[in-house]
């Protein structure tokens, strides 16, 4: 997949974390509003101020950065900023009103739970080490008090739900992370060849196409055909049409650049993309595809056996404008291949 896919790909995620964080934003204000309202501030008048002041600008921030588009993507570091001036505001209303008795400390679980479910491990790490720097603050304690074993095992005491949630929402979200993967990755994949499936090659291949159309690039498609797959099933079973299938794909990957794009078709048959490939290079790529597979016999307990492939070439722009048409007429050229002979490459020609 190209670079440009793997962008697409992490900015709709990052989108989606966004969303979940500007929920997190409002749960946050909220909480702190509903404590202000019944009371928890108690009757000091700076300190009501100074709440409110603090409502003010966080929700202020939160405007600026979920609605004020000043920034028109969504990277990880502007979640780190958010997640920085949730640990700030909590800090500030806790400052002004019951500090570490505030029931309203728990708060710091909102924005551990965001780092560890955005940020990775590191980071996640380091919004922890903040938090405990704030408890310290909060808790007024001297260098003398810091040094002292009751302090600290006080301290430890407070911090470890933070600690402990910190680690579990970690967990899981390497756990989601790395199963959504595996999920996208067999719903993407041709599970007997492990080159892409058709709905892998169409996602790959769009895109792709998409920017050789914009910047007018050459692009190529070669639609490519097993010439015996038939016979090897009648003949020696399916698992060996199966190695078949499993050799003809490692066959074409190896002659393949990392840009290009390889997909199983269905049944017996490849498709393969060429990005800023003219037809002259598709040619030399297509032959050489072939004369590998003719030069590396299909290895089976009851002996070698030989194999080849018919292929069939289409470039834009003067072959079509759109994907589907290249794949349409490489395709068609295919088995003109098949019929005059198979074993061979043929360049899509429109009929006379």
């Amino acid at each position: 997949m190209s670079a440009q896919g793997h962008v697409s790909i992490e900015q709709e995620e990052l989108r989606g974390i966004s969303r979940t964080v500007a929920e997190i934003h409002w749960l946050l204000l909220i909480l702190v509003l509903l404590y202000q309202v019944f009371g928890g501030v108690g009757d000091d008048v700076e300190a009501r101020a100074a709440v409110s002041a603090g409502l003010f600008f966080y929700a202020a921030l939160v405007m600026s950065f979920r609605y004020a588009n000043f920034y028109r993507r969504e990277t990880r570091w502007k979640i780190a900023l958010e997640t920085w001036g949730m640990i700030a505001f909590i800090t500030w209303v806790l400052r002004f009103s019951d500090g570490l008795a505030n029931p309203l400390l728990n708060a710091f679980l909102l924005p551990v739970i965001t780092a560890a479910l955005t940020l990775g491990k590191l980071t996640t790490l380091g919004i922890v080490a903040l938090i405990a720097a704030c408890y310290v603050y909060l808790g007024g304690a001297s260098a003398a008090d810091l040094l002292s074993l009751r302090f600290v095992a006080g301290f430890a005491a407070q911090l470890a739900p933070v600690l402990l949630v910190a680690y579990i929402t970690t967990m899981f979200s390497a756990d989601i992370r790395y199963g959504l993967q595996r999920a996208k990755l067999l719903s993407e994949t041709d599970e007997l060849t492990g080159l892409y499936n058709p709905r892998g090659f169409a996602i790959a291949a769009n895109r792709l196409f998409a920017q050789s159309a914009r910047h007018n690039r050459p692009t190529s498609v070669l639609m490519i055909d097993s010439d015996n797959l038939k016979t090897v099933n009648d003949t020696h079973g399916h698992d060996a049409g199966n190695r078949l299938l499993r050799h003809l794909a490692t066959s074409i990957q190896a002659e393949l650049r990392a840009t290009d794009v390889a997909a199983r078709y269905g049944g017996d048959e490849f498709i393969v993309m060429l990005p800023e490939t003219p037809a002259k290079g598709a040619w030399e790529v297509a032959e050489r595809i072939r004369r590998a597979i003719a030069a590396r016999p299909l290895e089976l307990e009851s002996g070698r056996i030989s194999t080849s492939i018919s292929v069939g070439i289409a470039t834009f722009p003067e072959d079509g404008g759109s994907l589907d048409a290249l794949a349409s007429r490489a395709d068609r050229a295919m088995y003109a291949a098949k019929q005059a002979g198979r074993d061979r490459s043929v360049a899509f020609r429109e009929p006379a």
